[in-house]
């Protein structure tokens, strides 16, 4: 069997590359996994090189990925939302997290996934890698077998469409490649692009905890008609450690014993309650199954008031 590997990462940036040889994809909101088959066992690994295989039963039962005995695949799975049919990184999270043989089978009626595929690195005893992504991409579509838990990802020539499509479906982003690009195992640079969709809000300080006596994550929520409604704790953003210190300042002689969140956060034990009165303007990639914020960042303290922080802000209802 193979060595597992560390696969090829994007770079992020905010505006889509130009030129002839650029070419989209769906960012897919999955789990990164490569599937190695030796021609005797089919193994899937993350990209933390955590092996992986026992929990897609129905991706290895038949090891039919490939019409060819040997390969390495590099790809997304993804489970979709019941309710939404978007991806959903939750739902493909607790396929990934189950370990019991009893739930794994469960999960796969109740929680389906699809292995959506991108490239190949190693082809029926031939390593790939050198070859530039549109020969691969070739190859690909030649030896892959389409069913219905394996797709394969598709491109298109026109990003700032996709990426208004994405928009549109509060989808996670697009990954734009160069068709000339080798394949750099344990590589990450700028000829393979992200460009993720992120949305904004502002919101208002409820709690804060500390490390060492200074401020270093804060608790915020928005208005929801009369309540005051946790959506996150959030401790990374474009602040230093004087900004930090400030806050910390800022926010003594707003300490209060009772909570002034409608629901209860999360990380409460550790948590001191405010009153609500510093406005901060947060940056998120979507809202998460428990009503949070997903990869939330500040952005910018901002006087702001109760009316600027409206549950109507986020991308759906709280």
């Amino acid at each position: 069997m193979f060595k597992p590997l560390t696969p090829f990462e994007p770079i992020s940036r905010d505006n889509i590359p130009n030129g002839p040889n650029w070419i989209a994809q769906v960012k897919w909101d999955g789990v990164r996994m490569l599937a190695y088959e030796d021609g005797h066992e089919l193994k899937l690994i993350n990209r933390r090189l955590h092996d992986r295989t026992v929990q897609y039963p129905e991706l290895v039962s038949e090891r039919n990925l490939c019409s060819v005995p040997s390969y390495i695949l590099d790809g997304e799975v993804i489970a979709l939302d019941p309710e939404t049919g978007k991806p959903s990184f939750y739902h493909v999270l607790r396929r990934d997290r189950m370990s019991k043989p009893d739930g794994i089978a469960q999960a796969v009626y109740r929680i389906p996934v699809t292995y959506m595929v991108f490239d190949i690195l190693y082809c029926d005893g031939k390593w790939v890698t050198d070859q530039p992504l549109a020969e691969r991409q070739r190859l690909l579509h030649r030896v892959l077998n389409p069913g219905s838990h394996v797709q394969e990802v598709t491109n298109t020539s026109d990003a700032a469409s996709l990426l208004t499509v994405m928009r549109q479906h509060q989808m996670e982003g697009i990954v734009c490649k160069d068709l000339t690009s080798t394949y750099a195992i344990n590589g990450k640079d700028q000829r393979w692009q992200k460009v993720k969709i992120m949305y904004d809000l502002y919101a208002m300080i409820g709690g804060v905890t500390y490390r060492s006596g200074v401020v270093n994550a804060i608790a915020v929520g928005v208005y929801d008609g009369p309540h005051f409604v946790y959506i996150g704790h959030v401790g990374t953003g474009k602040l230093n450690s004087a900004t930090w210190r400030k806050l910390t300042e800022q926010v003594e002689p707003l300490i209060q014993e009772d909570r002034p969140f409608h629901n209860v956060p999360e990380r409460s034990s550790e948590t001191t309650w405010v009153k609500p009165q510093l406005g901060v303007k947060v940056q998120y990639m979507e809202l998460t199954q428990h009503r949070t914020l997903r990869h939330p960042s500040i952005q910018a303290f901002a006087e702001v008031s109760r009316e600027d922080c409206l549950a109507s802000q986020l991308t759906i209802e709280v």
